[in-house]
This record gives structure tokens, C-alpha cells and sequence, in this order.
């Protein structure tokens, strides 16, 4: 419709195309809500007063609040394409997300882009993208493709590109490294994302001089006050893995509200079907005490705002795109229907679309390992204590321990009584045969093994286990279907997931991957774990930019001295 064509129906001349009658309105510009009888044309809001409509839509009292954004999302986390990504979060109210395709740009490069790109465009959400800034994540990685500087300025002009994402080589940012700084001036007045894990004071300071202007990593509410102070937007993230929200709610105040936004940043198929997007975090943030309407403000208005795309989505105002959810309770926020530019997109928990028919073939085959031998997971030792990772159950930060190893003819095996289990990380993109072994405790394997080729962010193959058996026939079946994850003893494969598409993403529906999903859980914890989501906190333990000590195809990577470490302690 033409502006004349609006008007005309906003001065009442001609009737609407749709009026929600009796509806009790979010409206998160305000701070309060109203009653309204919400006329909607032309896929925007005209207002709400005394208008007529085509079509009338009794609410009786349910409540509509604005469609919900994801202020930080990697789609690849989901195990989902992105058509498929976009149904399961459509029946939960989400009507945008703010997608950093950072995992498989670095698998695939820029046909892996190209791809996200395809794919967003032709689902009825905005899906923005933002070009991934560290592939690799870090110097000490090994991924299946680089995009330097000259690559992300050429992203940065293409349709459908909105910033830059998560600036993850906080070093080298904070420390003027020149390739960095290059990619941070090619987004211009663009936005950007930042990435900066425990780093407080001066470090902060400087950071944030260098350009990123929010950040998901913090862990803690002190470290969250400094980045609200510093001029940061502060993304509270609750997601598969990490879950930060109860802490970083003691920072929020009237004052600073406006500040923080929700994302996911990583969650899986199964938490998405069984708890929901960010539906859940609006929920919890309640429950934890925060007002309705603020929390409804976190998960829309403010993330809009940040990304400076307020005046089309973040709120329900005369000329805003007509993205809305219908509640039956606002404290619950249990989504009845979900609306994206005026038209039903999802209701009765069904999504109203189908995944669109995107090329996927350079996703595909992208596993290239070197055949394993019967001493690819043998780790000689001549003595002494030696390091540990730690992992922590909703956590992607990991320790550092030390202890004398268990030795088997003068080689380090696990010792399942003290949870020291035997880890690898085997490079998958080019056949180079680099593997890095190491310890880890916290999983509680008591036999078995679990591997994947989701292992952020370079996705290179990590395998934990008891023995080397175990861990071998968990990684030949997840090389022998392209991709996946995989729980196996020495003897018998438990559960697979295929992930054909760049061993990160299934090809199939929500409801197959989240059932594969619950599968492996199942399947590993009769193996012993405890962890919540082994597999999430499997597939960070290579991640080579969050504290504190990680295992990559080169070996132990002390993230603190931000450079690879000897196994000795």
C-alpha cells in the first residue's frame, strides 16, 4: 500500500484490512498496557481507536505484545537448517532473529554464507545477518575457511547484511592487531557485536574504544555493571549450554532497563520443542521477579533499538510492521498465535509455513578425515602431573586442573573413578591428520565415548572417552554419515545423529532432530554423565577464545596466555 493508501485508513476514510478487537496491548513504548482494538493494513499497524475492518477478530482480553527478537543467535547450535530453525521458533512468538552464521562460515566459507543468505531471505521472518568477524576464531584454530578483511568488507555490501558479528579475538583487539582493526572499520556505522569473556578494567575500556557495542559473555553481575557502564548493550543470554540470566538480573534497574536485551546465542532442537525460544527467557525473567512489561521490552523494543531497526520492529506503533504474538496470560506468555507483517505465521503450536527449497549441496560432504590407526588416541607420558580441562555443567567457561595421570605401558589412558576421561580433537577439513590429546573431567563417562563434529568454532572432530576403542567407533560413525554426533562402547554404536549439512545441521524436521537429540542424552547418560546437555558442553571444548584451558587439532590452548600449552603441568 502507498503512504496516501495508509493514511486514508488511519484517519478512518477507509476501513482496515484486519481489526484485533478487545485486545489488551504490550505497549513497550509506554511501559504499560491498554486496551486497544488494533487495526492493521498494508503488513503495519495503522493504531488502535474506533476503526472498521474486512475482517474482525474478536480477542476478548487475550494480551498482544510485539513479535519477539533474539538479539544473538547461531542457527547451526540448533541442528536445524534455517528453514526449519524458522518454524520451530515461529510457533514460540519469535518474529526476528540477529543470526552470526559464524559455525558454518567456518566450515564452508562464503558458499556456507551464501547459503544462511538464500535461506533467510525466503522465510516470512527477518532473519539479519551479521558477517562472521573471526573465521578462524583464533590464530591457534584450524577451520575449513578464512575470511580476512577483504572478504568481510565485501560481505558487509551485500544484500540482506546488517553488521558485524562478535568480535571473539578480544587479545587482539584489545591489543590493536591490524587485521582486526581492518574488519572493524570496514562495518563503519554499522553495528557491531562483541565477544569479551572476563575481561574487566582497562582491558574493557579498550575494547569497547575499538568498536563493539554489546556483548553475551558475562557470567557475572559486576562484570555485567562494567559492560552496562562502559556503553555496552548487554545481551543476557539463556541458551542449551550456558544459562546466565539468574545472575545477570541483580544488574537490572529502571534506570538501565533499556540496556539489556535477551538472546539464545546456542540452543538446541530439543529445548526449542519441548521449552520453547525466547518465550522461555521472557518466562523465567517473570518468574524471577522482573515486570511483564520489561521483560517483554528485553525481548523486543531494546534488541530493535540496538540494532538500530526501531522504527519497523520492536514495538506495536501506527506505521511499524504488524509482527505481533496473542497471549492468553501475559505472566505465563503462553504464544496462541504468532503474526509477522499482518498475516498468522504460526497458531495452535503449528507454524503456518513450510521450509523453503534452498540449495544446500555446498554444505554437503565437507568431512575429510584421515583414517584413524590404532595410535591416533594414544597419549605417552614420561612422568609428572599433567593438566585437566574442566567443564561445568550450563557453562561454556572451562577450568584448569592438574593431576598425575593414570599410565597403561607408559601411555595416559582415562581413570573413570577420578572422571578423567581421554580427549581428542581431530582436524576434519583437509585430511592434515592433526590431532590434540589431552584430559578432561567433568563428564562422568563412566564407560564409552561421545564424539562430534560440532566443536566450536573451527568444527573439527571432538571425541571424549573411556577408551581408545570406544572413542574410534563413535568417530568412524559420525565420518561415515558426513557429520553428526554419536555415543558408543567398545563394542556397540548406542545413537547417531546424522548432520549432513557441514556436520553442524540435520536435513530433517524439528521433531526427528529433537527426538535424535533426547536419544543421545538418554544413550550417554546410561554411560554415566551427569552434564545436562553433554553434547553442547562437548562441542566447546575446543573453543579456543573463552577461558580457560581448551584442546584444539594443535594441542592445549591456555586461553589467559591466549598460545598453545605442553600437556605437562
Amino acid at each position: 500500500m502507498t503512504k496516501s493508501e495508509l493514511l486514508a485508513i488511519a484517519r478512518g476514510d477507509q476501513p482496515a484490512e484486519t481489526l484485533l478487537r478487545g485486545a489488551r496491548l504490550v505497549n513497550v513504548l509506554s511501559g504499560d498496557v491498554h486496551e486497544a482494538d488494533l487495526a492493521l493494513a498494508g503488513g503495519v499497524v495503522i493504531g488502535w481507536g474506533d476503526y472498521t475492518a474486512h475482517e474482525v477478530i474478536d480477542l476478548a482480553g487475550a494480551w498482544v505484545a510485539p513479535g519477539l527478537l533474539d538479539a544473538h543467535v547461531h542457527i547451526e547450535s540448533s541442528l536445524l537448517s534455517v528453514g526449519e530453525f524458522a518454524r520451530a521458533v515461529a510457533v514460540r512468538g519469535t518474529t526476528g532473529a540477529f543470526v552470526d552464521p559464524h559455525e558454518v562460515a567456518n566450515v564452508c566459507g562464503l558458499p556456507g554464507l551464501e547459503y544462511v543468505l538464500a535461506a533467510a531471505a525466503a522465510v516470512p521472518l527477518d532473519l539479519w545477518v551479521n558477517v562472521p568477524s573471526c573465521v578462524p576464531a583464533s590464530p591457534m584454530d584450524d577451520p575449513g575457511a578464512v575470511l580476512d578483511a577483504a572478504a568481510v568488507a565485501d560481505l558487509l555490501g551485500r544484500p540482506g547484511v546488517l553488521g558485524l558479528a562478535e568480535m571473539m579475538n578480544f587479545p587482539g583487539t584489545i591489543a590493536g592487531d591490524p587485521e582486526i582493526l581492518a574488519k572493524l572499520a570496514a562495518a563503519g556505522s554499522r553495528p557491531i557485536d562483541g565477544h569479551a569473556p572476563g575481561i574487566r578494567g582497562r582491558q574493557i575500556m579498550a575494547y569497547s574504544l575499538a568498536g563493539p557495542e554489546s556483548d553475551h559473555e558475562c557470567t557475572s553481575p559486576e562484570e555485567a555493571l562494567e559492560r552496562v557502564r562502559a556503553g555496552c548493550y548487554l545481551f543476557v543470554r539463556e541458551g542449551s549450554a550456558t544459562r546466565n540470566l539468574a545472575a545477570l538480573l541483580a544488574v537490572l534497574t529502571p534506570a538501565n532497563a533499556r540496556r539489556l536485551c535477551f538472546c539464545c546465542d546456542d540452543i538446541q532442537s530439543a529445548d526449542l520443542l519441548r521449552d520453547g525460544h525466547l518465550d522461555r527467557i521472557v518466562r523465567l525473567a517473570i518468574g524471577l521477579g522482573v515486570d511483564p512489561v520489561v521483560a517483554v521490552q528485553m525481548a523486543t523494543l531494546n534488541t530493535a533499538e540496538r540494532f538500530r531497526v526501531a522504527d519497523r520492529v520492536g514495538s506495536l506503533a501506527p506505521g511499524r510492521q504488524a509482527d505481533l504474538v496473542i497471549l492468553d496470560d501475559l505472566t505465563t506468555f503462553q504464544v496462541r498465535e504468532t503474526w509477522k507483517a499482518g498475516r498468522r505465521i504460526a497458531t495452535a503450536g503449528a507454524a503456518l509455513f513450510e521450509a523453503p527449497a534452498v540449495s544446500d549441496a555446498p554444505l554437503r560432504e565437507t568431512v575429510r578425515l584421515r583414517p584413524l590407526t590404532a595410535e591416533t588416541f594414544r597419549l605417552p607420558w614420561d612422568g609428572g602431573p599433567v593438566k585437566v580441562i574442566e567443564v561445568y555443567p550450563s557453562l561454556i567457561l572451562t577450568g584448569q586442573q592438574t593431576a598425575l595421570p593414570r599410565l597403561v605401558d607408559g601411555q595416559i589412558v582415562s581413570d573413570p573413578d577420578r572422571d578423567l576421561l581421554l580427549a581428542a580433537c581431530l582436524e576434519r577439513h583437509r585430511s592434515s591428520g592433526l590431532v590434540g590429546l589431552g584430559l578432561v573431567t567433568g563428564f562422568g563417562l563412566q564407560r564409552g565415548a561421545l564424539a562430534s563434529t560440532v566443536g566450536h568454532d573451527s568444527h573439527n572432530i571432538t571425541v571424549v572417552g573411556v577408551t581408545d576403542r570406544a572413542m574410534r567407533r563413535a568417530v568412524e560413525a559420525i565420518v561415515n554419515v558426513g557429520g553428526g554426533l554419536a555415543v558408543a562402547t567398545d563394542d556397540e554404536l548406542l545413537a547417531l545423529l546424522p548432520l549432513p549439512l557441514a556436520g553442524l545441521m540435520s536435513d530433517q524436521p524439528v521433531a526427528t532432530v529433537a527426538a535424535g537429540c533426547e536419544a543421545l542424552h538418554a544413550a550417554a547418560q546410561a554411560l554415566g554423565t551427569t552434564l545436562p546437555d553433554p553434547f553442547m558442553t562437548l562441542s566447546f571444548i575446543s573453543l579456543s577464545v573463552i577461558p580457560a584451558l581448551r584442546l584444539t587439532p594443535r594441542g592445549l590452548v591456555d586461553v589467559g596466555q591466549f598460545r598453545l600449552v605442553p600437556l605437562g603441568a
